[in-house]
């Protein structure tokens, strides 16, 4: 046997069982077999702030993904491939994935990183976006002001360099605010450049290590979304991701996702980009999302907050449209219980939410380090429950255990 047929061999995607409330997967890479559905952690610059790749393993993450646009920057793709690929030079040993770029330059561009894109028209960021030819885009570093110009074939180049198990196609992240005919230029041009992608993937031999992912645009438009489906459908493409606006509103988003998913192929796995609130993953688990992917859980860790059960939100008054307590609050300055009961994360067996509060008051370090290990080990464990109610046909207890009604 040739030895890159060996190596493809290590990818394969196995839909193991499948209801009404979603479907068990097997996601097998060369660093290790993702059971879906899953949860991407953004490890933005490789890295999760605050962690070492131990305290990831620990809290039983099974894949993060890394940010060609920061990478590309910084350190730059060739230091990561001279340090051996982005498992090696981060010593975190497990699946990989990497986006190809233009959501992070598209939405700069448009004055933020998520904000435009997700539907909120409300941002403070710099513009860096200079310039979209059909050639591909030009935008200023935000490390220095120096001028590069990405293309499909240098999206491909850098992912390749940086060696994630699973990548991108680069495309243009439409935001919310531009009309229908827009959308369908950027939309038609990201799909040339998703041949192009092809192409270049291809040329690089790249299968041999790797896998690729399509994406599907349309913004908030019907039409337009079945006609990216379907052109998605008709490539030669490992797996799906849903990209672009999905809308703004909640209600938006469910919607077209639900009708993004009914137009995709079954057999490849679909990952929905940028999105990860606990509500969000229980109505997308049912609709055939299998992979996702959001900064949410460790943001949220930044900034005092703490993902919790329904029980916990509700003993403590929780507003029932939050996923989280704020140990940033002064009612936890004396409470001498962990976060959250239930859980068996480091953090939770060992610290008290007062504690925390305090050390949140003393802007001490720690404070990031035990809330982020407590989020993700909290996200883990609501896929974990999603499997299992899934594998034992009693999802709405899942569902109801963490999403108030």
């Amino acid at each position: 046997m040739h030895p890159s047929e060996s190596r493809s061999q290590h990818f394969h995607f196995k839909i193991l069982k499948e209801t009404g409330s979603g479907r068990l997967g097997e996601l097998a890479t060369p660093h290790g077999i993702i059971q879906t559905p899953a949860f991407i952690f953004c490890a933005t610059k490789a890295a999760i702030k605050g962690l070492l790749p131990q305290q990831i393993q620990d809290a039983n993450t099974q894949i993060i993904l890394a940010n060609t646009y920061h990478l590309m920057l910084q350190p730059g793709a060739d230091t990561v491939k001279r340090l051996g690929g982005l498992q090696k030079m981060t010593g975190w040993n497990g699946p990989m994935l990497t986006d190809s770029g233009g959501f992070q330059i598209f939405s700069l561009g448009h004055g933020g990183v998520a904000n435009e894109i997700k539907g909120t028209q409300n941002s403070a960021r710099p513009k860096t976006l200079l310039n979209i030819f059909e050639d591909g885009a030009t935008f200023k570093s935000y490390i220095d002001g120096s001028v590069h110009h990405l293309t499909p074939e240098k999206s491909i180049e850098v992912q390749v360099k940086l060696g994630a198990d699973l990548i991108v196609v680069l495309d243009e992240c439409t935001p919310f605010h531009v009309d229908k005919s827009y959308t369908q230029r950027s939309m038609e041009m990201s799909h040339r450049w998703a041949l192009r992608s092809l192409a270049a993937f291809d040329a690089l031999h790249a299968s041999e290590r790797q896998r690729l992912y399509g994406i599907i645009q349309g913004g908030i438009y019907p039409d337009l979304r079945k006609i990216s489906a379907e052109f998605v459908n008709e490539q030669d493409f490992f797996g799906h991701a849903v990209g672009g606006c999905l809308g703004a509103s909640k209600e938006q988003m469910d919607d077209v996702v639900s009708l993004t998913l009914s137009l995709l192929a079954k057999d490849r796995p679909v990952h929905l980009l940028g999105i990860g609130g606990i509500r969000d993953i229980f109505h997308g688990v049912p609709q055939g999302i299998d992979t996702f992917d959001c900064v949410h859980p460790t943001r949220l860790a930044r900034h005092g907050g703490a993902l919790v059960p329904t029980f916990v939100r509700a003993a403590l008054g929780t507003a029932k449209d939050k996923e989280h307590i704020n140990l940033k609050n002064s009612q936890f300055q004396h409470d001498d219980s962990p976060i959250d009961p239930s859980c068996g994360c480091q953090t939770c067996s060992s610290l008290s939410r007062g504690y925390i509060h305090h050390l949140i008051k003393a802007k001490e370090l720690s404070a990031l380090q035990a809330l982020t290990v407590h989020n993700m080990y909290t996200m883990n464990r609501v896929l974990e429950d999603i499997r299992a109610g899934i594998n034992q046909n009693n999802f709405e207890k899942a569902r109801d255990y963490w999403v108030s009604t």
